[in-house]
Formats: structure tokens, C-alpha cells, sequence
């Protein structure tokens, strides 16, 4: 309700101003530091005072004393040197509010272009760790965002099942296991292959730290895997596809779902590389080196300015002054083809995004590969067949890809290439959704049962490293929240059922971890802790949860006390519309602002939302769950709800905790978390 007044406003102004001065100035709204300035501010009068040569204050007087009435708007005040205060009409925005809570997403408008995300892009060679949640709960969040504001979006999930994490693992088997191609398969359809995988890595990087003359067997193996021949290639595909599925397991469990499963390989099969390669060199987009250290290697010549570069690292809490002039990732970024004919993962990825903006002349062909547990079919491409019924992808108008900040210059170059290519357009929509580590306190590593080295003991935070086999698995980390919850839940309601039980502690536990990836800014370093993350007290998805069943039941009891003045009854709202319901009276003055603050606050999901999809930022909507959250309470404990002697003010009472529930109860939705019905 509050973005659509701040719309009507703007729209307002611009007219105004346009219609008076004949002059266009930027309209700018701010939500003023206290209720007494009303509750939207704007200081468009010092912009035009510097056109017009006229004093602020004198211009504000005049376009408040000239301006139409704008519906929801009860009056226009002039403040301090020239800020136009606007103040709402509060019972008009109450109504407002509550017809406007609840709604389900917009729906797309029928020539919305499409958004493409790709999220979580896990390397499909070990179970996922927490780290990689934190990649697919931003993904999967940020996707729902963009839904609830009536985006078209297609979620895509990029299978690496090509790179040298998959050959790293296929050569363990090989030479360390000594496993054939059946054996493997064998493994592969047994519980649990994802965690053999993992540990198998860490031994592969030791055994190749030991040696480097093996880094001619990775190569072979690489080759080998890229191609498509021999066992090799189809131990790759066991290992990929067996360890894809693992991780749609774990992530089904947090309620994430995918349209499209991209696959490296069919990149390489149906020959996407091949024409993308084609383009780079008859555009002169690369270059092959023929001395130097990248001699026999095709690079891209890229921009001296690292400014954007930089500015992602400072973000990501790094110093890119103790960098070296061209660290070695950066030098790798710039070669598209080694010098041994394989293609490097961003010449790979530059092929990619000109199939996801639709600029390639061909297709992936594409088939089921999984049913997630709310019904929604995952697709994966494939270079062979198709099965009937595919939707069509791709041929996006925008494109995020939510990539850890580490990865921010291989994301320019990918962005580079395309603007080498001449699609400046589709360079400009491409968007690096960065986002920071995850990490450890001391103590969850400790209870993890991890050994921390002396010197690590007292830092924040304990880093985690897939390669060196140090990190917590997420199904690990799933189950420990479900049984710390199941405890909890355990000895609060001993009366309920097995499985009513287990419902409960799945949605506290998913509640908990989403919460906690989320309620931090993208580039802030998260250190996990499972007490912090399980508390029902302070900033944590328990905390909300626990909100939503409170409030779930003062409307089970005021329905029951007094059905005709509880906020279930359409009879109130109808009240309410017509004017017999007159709130007006129970938000006035200094007695109303308390109430007046719940409900604005209630009323701002719109704009809140919009904050998130115009910053990027899912931390933003957590915070509004949390403030909305702390709202009630404060209320709950300040107005006796269900003993209110005024039956009208009982209804308004209870109309308002019927507002807060919807908007707590969306909010959450929107950020994958469920409210269940006790706790």
C-alpha cells in the first residue's frame, strides 16, 4: 500500500510541476525520521528553486496550497527550508492495507520479457556444503521476489559435469580406487555416493599436491571428459549425474525448485561452443597468442580498468591493493582456449549466455530429470533427444547469476565477451548476483565435530574449503537443526502426534537456516552458528515463525469469544468500507500513533519488497519480517486484544492482527519459510 501511494504521489508531483513551471525536475520521496513530518517527504523544491531562481520554502508554500487533492493523502505540509511533508489519510490506508494483504504473486503482463536466474551451480562432484545454501537460498529468494512483482522468470541450475572437480574425482576412482566403470555405477546407485565423493576429492588434491607430473593425467582425463570417448567420459556422467541427483534431494528438503538444469557437456556436444568460437574470431574478439606465456592459447584483450573489479572485492571485505598486477585466476579468465585445444569454463560460459539471451542459431534438447515434492518438473538439456512437452527456455531479456564475489572478473569477462560481439544490450542485462562466504564460528565447528588448530580457536570465524574435504555438509547441517528443533518441539507438545511433530521441526529448522542466509547483506561474511540460528529470541526465523503462531492464536480465540466482531467476519470489513466501522478515531492523535505505526509499518510490504528487487537484496525483506515481527509483539503485549471492552475497537484490534498475519505470513512465503501451526 505504501508503494502504490508513493506511485500516486510522484505521478502527482510531476504533473504539477510540469503543468505550472513547464519545467521536468527529478521527483525524489523520502520516509521522514518521525511520524509527527508525516509519512512521505519530498525536497523536489530545492531542485526547482535552482531552475527557477526562486527561494525553496516559497516555492513548496505554493505547490501545496496548488496541488490537487491525491487520493490517500489527508494533507500537504511545507517543512523546514522547503520539504513538501505529505501525510496519509490513516484510515484509508488501514483499508488499503488490508485489501491489498494476501494477494498471491502479480501476474506477468502477457509481453513480459523473460528473467533468467541461475542459481546454486554446484560442481556435481560431492555433496553440497553450506556454503552452497547460501547460493541457492539467495537464488531461490531473490527468484520469488521477482515473481511476486510479476516477473516472468525461469530458474536455471548450471551442471559443470565437464570441469576438472568432475575428472579430479573419476581419476581418483581410477587411480587411487582402481575402480572399473561398473564398480563405479554400482556406487553411484548406493545412498550416500555424494559424501564417497567427498572424501575420495580431498585424497584426489592431496595425491596430486604430491606429485605434479600427475597433472598430466587430469589433463588426459579432462580431454577425455570434455570429448565425450572411452570409460572416462562415461564414469564422468555416472559421477555427474549421480551426484546431481543428491543435490536435489538436499535442496528439495529447503523447498528449492528449478526449471532447467543446464548442462557443460551438451554446451561442448551440440556444438554451442563451436559457433560461439566462430563468432569471437570473425568479430576479432579473440586473439591466439603466439608467444609468451600464453603462446598456442586464444585470449580476450580486456580493459586496463579493474574499477568494477575492485569495487566487488572491497565489498567482499578482501584488499585489492595486496593483489598482484594480474593474480593468476584473472590470467586464466582472459584464455578462452588453452593451449591444448580445451575449451577453459569461461569460454565455456561466454557460449552459454548467447544461448541464454537467444543469439546462437540452435538448441539444447531437453528432458525430465526430476519431480521436486511440490509437483514442479526440473528439466535437463540433453545433446540426444527430447521428450514431448518442454517448454521453451532461454531468450531472456535479463539475466542474473548468483556467483560467489570471488568469481566477479571471470563474470566481466563473460560480459565483456558479448560486448566484443557487438551485444552491448544484452551485456548491460547480464548481472553478477555476488554475494560473500560462508564460514563457521569455533563453536559450530566444534559441534560438527571438526578439529580446529590452536591459531584458529579464537578468530570469528573458521573457514570451510571443499577441496581440503574442511566444511559442513548441508544434509548435515539439515539434520542437526531438524533435531535440535525436534527436541524443542519435543518437550513442548509431548500430546501431539509422530508426524505432526516432525512437520513442525522440519519448518522450524528450514525456517531457521533460511533466515539466518538471509538477514545478512550479500557481502557480508557469514559465520554460522546453530544456536544463534535456532533461537527464538532476537533477529532469526524461529522468532518470526513464533510471531505468525501467536498471532494465528488470538484470531482462533477472538473468533471463538465473539464471532461478529472477530477479524475472520467479512461483516467487519464490509463495516469498515462503508464507514459504520469509523477506525479513524482509534488512530488519531498522539493515543493513535502507536496503533498508526503497526499498521503503516503492516501497509509497507510493497515498498519493502520493491527496495529488495531494486537493491538486489533479500536482506531487506528479512529485516521487514523481523521489524513487523517486533511490531506485533510490542503491540500484543501493550493492547489487551481479546478482553478490549469496546467492541468496535476490539474488531479494529483484531483487524489489525488479521494484517499483520497476512503480511508476515506472505513475507515468509516469499522468502521460502513456512509458519506452522504450533511451536
Amino acid at each position: 500500500m505504501y508503494k502504490l501511494l508513493e506511485n500516486r504521489i510522484r505521478k502527482a508531483l510531476k504533473h504539477h510541476i510540469h503543468e505550472r513551471y513547464k519545467i521536468d525536475v527529478p521527483v525524489v520521496l523520502a520516509r521522514p525520521p518521525q511520524l509527527s513530518m508525516g509519512e512521505v517527504a519530498c525536497p523536489l523544491c530545492f531542485e526547482l528553486a535552482k531552475q527557477m531562481k526562486r527561494p525553496p520554502r516559497a516555492l513548496a508554500q505554493e505547490i501545496a496550497n496548488s496541488l490537487k487533492p491525491i487520493e490517500g493523502v489527508a494533507r500537504i505540509e511545507v517543512a523546514g527550508a522547503g520539504y513538501l511533508n505529505l501525510f496519509f489519510d490513516r484510515a484509508q490506508f488501514f483499508l488499503g492495507a488490508l485489501e491489498e494483504a494476501g494477494h498471491e504473486s502479480a501476474a506477468p503482463a502477457a509481453n513480459a520479457g523473460k528473467t533468467v536466474v541461475e542459481h546454486t551451480s554446484i560442481n556435481p562432484n560431492k555433496a553440497a556444503h553450506i556454503g552452497h545454501l547460501r547460493n541457492a537460498v539467495l537464488g531461490d529468494t531473490f527468484a520469488r521476489l521477482l515473481r511476486y512483482t510479476g516477473r516472468l522468470v525461469e530458474v536455471q541450475n548450471y551442471i559443470d559435469n565437464t570441469g576438472v572437480q568432475v575428472a579430479d574425482v573419476v581419476l581418483g576412482f581410477i587411480h587411487l580406487e582402481k575402480k572399473s566403470l561398473a564398480e563405479v555405477e554400482s556406487l553411484a546407485a548406493a545412498p550416500r555416493f555424494d559424501y564417497l565423493c567427498w572424501d575420495l576429492y580431498t585424497r584426489v588434491t592431496q595425491w596430486l599436491a604430491e606429485d605434479k607430473s600427475r597433472l598430466e593425467l587430469r589433463t588426459q582425463t579432462l580431454k577425455e571428459i570434455e570429448e565425450g570417448h572411452g570409460d572416462a567420459a562415461k564414469m564422468g556422467e555416472v559421477v555427474a549425474a549421480a551426484i546431481v541427483h543428491s543435490h536435489l534431494r538436499t535442496l528439495d528438503r529447503l523447498g528449492i525448485d528449478y526449471d532447467l538444469l543446464s548442462q557443460e557437456s551438451e554446451i561442448l556436444h551440440l556444438k554451442f561452443w563451436d559457433a560461439a568460437f566462430k563468432m569471437l574470431k570473425e568479430r576479432n574478439a579473440i586473439q591466439l597468442a603466439t608467444s609468451g606465456k600464453n603462446a598456442g592459447c586464444w585470449v580476450m584483450q580486456l580493459p586496463s580498468d579493474r574499477g568494477a573489479a575492485d569495487a566487488e572485492t572491497k565489498a567482499a571485505g578482501e584488499n585489492p591493493e595486496a593483489a598482484p598486477e594480474e593474480p593468476p585466476e584473472e590470467a586464466e579468465a582472459k584464455i578462452i582456449v588453452r593451449s591444448t585445444g580445451t575449451v577453459t569454463y569461461v569460454g565455456k560460459d561466454i557460449a552459454h549466455h548467447l544461448w541464454k539471451f537467444g543469439l546462437l542459431d540452435r538448441d539444447f534438447h531437453y528432458r525430465r530429470f526430476h519431480k521436486h515434492p511440490d509437483g514442479h518438473q526440473a528439466w535437463i538439456t540433453s545433446s540426444e533427444r527430447d521428450d514431448s512437452g518442454a517448454p521453451s527456455f532461454g531468450h531472456a531479456h535479463d539475466v542474473f547469476n548468483v556467483i560467489d564475489s570471488r568469481q566477479a572478473y571471470p563474470q566481466q569477462v563473460v560480459v565483456a565477451g558479448l560486448r566484443a560481439l557487438g551485444y552491448n544490450e544484452e551485456a548491460d542485462h547480464l548481472k553478477h548476483f555476488a554475494y560473500n562466504v560462508v564460514a563457521l564460528t569455533p563453536r559450530c565447528a566444534q559441534e560438527m565435530g571438526y578439529e580446529i588448530p590452536p591459531e584458529d580457536a579464537k578468530k570469528p570465524y573458521v573457514e570451510v574449503s571443499g577441496r581440503k574435504g574442511q566444511g559442513v555438509k548441508a544434509d548435515d547441517l539439515l539434520d542437526r537443526l531438524e533435531l535440535s528443533a525436534r527436541a524443542e518441539v519435543d518437550s513442548r507438545h509431548p500430546e501431539s502426534s509422530e508426524a505432526e511433530r516432525a512437520a513442525i521441526s522440519h519448518a522450524i529448522a528450514i525456517g531457521a537456516i533460511r533466515y539466518f542466509l538471509l538477514r545478512f547483506t550479500r557481502s557480508t561474511v557469514i559465520a554460522f552458528d546453530f544456536e544463534d540460528a535456532l533461537s527464538f529470541e532476537g533477529e532469526t526465523g524461529p522468532y518470526v515463525q513464533y510471531a505468525v503462531v501467536r498471532v494465528n492464536g488470538i484470531l482462533r480465540k477472538g473468533a471463538e469469544q465473539a464471532p461478529l466482531v472477530s477479524a475472520e467476519n467479512s461483516e467487519n470489513m464490509e463495516k469498515l468500507k462503508s464507514g459504520a466501522l469509523d477506525v479513524s478515531r482509534f488512530l488519531a492523535g498522539p493515543e493513535g500513533d502507536s496503533l498508526w505505526d503497526i499498521v503503516l509499518l503492516a501497509g509497507s510490504l510493497d515498498a519493502r519488497v520493491d527496495q529488495a528487487v531494486s537493491a538486489q537484496e533479500p536482506a531487506f525483506l528479512a529485516r521487514f519480517a523481523f521489524e513487523l515481527a517486533q511490531a506485533f509483539n510490542v503491540f500484543y503485549h501493550k493492547h489487551h486484544i481479546l478482553s478490549e471492552k469496546d467492541p468496535e475497537k476490539r474488531a479494529f484490534l483484531l483487524l489489525i492482527t488479521a494484517l499483520v498475519r497476512e503480511q508476515l505470513v506472505t513475507t515468509l512465503r516469499i522468502m521460502g519459510i513456512t509458519a506452522p501451526e504450533k511451536m
